[in-house]
């Protein structure tokens, strides 16, 4: 069975939440307000939206990896 590695590259997040709201139990903003992987979610937490969260990003700062 594969996993998953649910990451955001905060050089390229520009905050536009698209993450967050899409799989807001993987996602959270940081008091700044860009993207953020919630501790305990790095493996999507089980989330069937995920991947879709990733598509959903205009400047493509997640990623979604499976191992």
């Amino acid at each position: 069975m594969s996993s998953l590695r649910v990451s955001i590259d905060s050089d390229v997040c520009i905050g536009a939440g698209q993450c967050v709201l899409t799989a807001p139990g993987v996602f959270d903003q940081d008091e700044d307000g860009f993207g953020l992987v919630r501790p305990g979610s790095e493996d999507g937490g089980g989330d069937p939206l995920v991947r879709e969260a990733a598509r959903a990003c205009p400047v493509q700062a997640v990623t979604v990896q499976e191992d």
